[in-house]
């Protein structure tokens, strides 16, 4: 959705309540009190839902990311047009000057929200098929005083460790011969530090097992394949980061180019939040307009709440239409 598109859509907060009740009714409740999916009722006087089973009211707000929050829908959703109008995102402080906002950690809480309902609509999806997988250094804010006393260089105390995979789909051309890759969805995640433990927890939570793992020889790497049906290992050199392992080295250069250019530099307390949306936005990269709307739905879906529905019920009711592999997320 453009910019001419949202004010022709969305002049009031009336048409954001619409909107919102809309796209719930068809998404489905979540009762917190039957601890499932239930019909319920819209009462259009106060402007609630009300269960059919236990009687509770939810406010249009219940079970959303926008809960508890005392900014309007109007401000909700021109938040969610901005954080997906570009690829690149917007720095927290012109984020704050175009919503209008007075203070600056009103803008700075409303972004990081935004951007870890990303991070919990991605993780609902695992990378299939053959799978790259590698670490990324990245620099972090710390204290001058405290950076002279830090070693330089990888392992260094000011860099942040992230583990990279990338879905690798082989392709040949059926006139040349030529074999290459197309890249498929991403997952991204801080660690603490790289250790077997580390790679296995973020292999088994990120990558299905019936995938086909691509690393180097690093001996952290050990195991991984009691994970996956294959582990490859490849010697970790310039043709390997443009063959094997190519698609993971192009995100972690982006990724870096992204965080400098926009951000300059970010905490460690909020990392995973960035990466969230970094990651989010290039598993949607060729989504443009409709990007608005995936956010809609990611902002509603009751992830914290445990439900007695199927993944698949809900993903078909989000998505009510076919879609083509790489564009239903």
């Amino acid at each position: 959705m453009n910019i001419f598109e949202f004010i022709n859509h969305f002049p009031d907060e009336e048409s954001c309540e619409r909107f919102l009740k809309t796209y719930r009714e068809k998404t489905g409740i979540y009762c917190k009190t039957c601890k499932f999916m239930t019909r319920h009722y819209w009462f259009s006087g106060r402007k609630f839902f009300e269960c059919s089973k236990c009687r509770r009211r939810s406010s249009l707000k219940s079970g959303t990311v926008m809960e508890s929050s005392n900014l309007s829908l109007h401000t909700w959703f021109a938040a969610f047009l901005l954080m997906s109008a570009t690829k690149k995102g917007f720095s927290c402080l012109e984020f704050q000057r175009q919503l209008g906002l007075k203070r600056y950690e009103t803008a700075f809480n409303l972004m990081h929200k935004i951007r870890s309902v990303m991070g919990k609509r991605d993780d609902l999806y695992f990378l299939k098929g053959m799978v790259e997988y590698d670490e990324a250094y990245v620099r972090k804010a710390t204290r001058h005083e405290v950076q002279k006393r830090l070693k330089r260089g990888k392992g260094s105390q000011n860099h942040a460790v992230v583990a990279v995979a990338s879905e690798s789909i082989p392709l040949e051309d059926a006139d040349s011969g030529i074999k290459s890759r197309h890249c498929g969805f991403f997952k991204m995640r801080e660690l603490q530090e790289v250790t077997k433990e580390s790679v296995l927890q973020f292999v088994a939570d990120a990558v299905s097992p019936k995938s086909v793992l691509f690393t180097d020889k690093n001996t952290a790497y050990y195991n991984l394949e009691r994970l996956v049906e294959e582990h490859v290992k490849v010697k970790s050199s310039p043709d390997s980061t443009e063959g094997d392992l190519n698609w993971v080295n192009v995100a972690i250069s982006n990724l870096k180019k992204n965080l400098l250019g926009i951000y300059h530099m970010v905490s460690e307390k909020y990392l995973q939040n960035y990466l969230d949306e970094f990651v989010y936005k290039l598993n949607r990269r060729y989504f443009g307009e409709k990007l608005f709307n995936r956010l809609i739905v990611a902002s509603i879906y009751p992830y914290v709440q445990h439900y007695e529905l199927s993944d698949f019920f809900i993903f078909q009711t989000c998505n009510p239409l076919p879609l083509q592999h790489g564009k239903h997320r």
